[in-house]
């Protein structure tokens, strides 16, 4: 799946995804885009899914018909998100 990571979130989050294309939003000088630009951007170089942490893109845009699946975490901060992968993972294992 392609991803884009917002410039919100670490760049190292890649890691985290594995058999995943990943590319952050400083990458390809997307960072200064707003929100609904970012998203069109986004879709028109066919990523699949966009990740944020930014909590308002559901208030400020119309996600409704997008090709773009946008997905929110709740919290930016890498070592919330590193852990909740490791439970995520240990959980799966049984």
């Amino acid at each position: 799946m392609k991803i884009l990571l917002d410039q919100n979130l670490a760049e190292y989050l890649r890691d985290l995804l594995p058999g995943h294309d990943v590319t952050h939003a400083f990458e390809l000088d997307w960072h200064r885009l707003g929100n609904g630009e970012l998203l069109d951007a986004a879709e028109r170089a066919g990523f699949e899914a966009m990740l944020t942490a930014d909590q308002n893109v559901p208030h400020q845009n119309r996600l409704q018909g997008r090709r773009i699946a946008v997905m929110i975490l709740s919290t930016n901060r890498w070592p919330t998100i590193r852990q909740a992968r490791t439970e995520l993972s240990r959980r799966s294992k049984g």
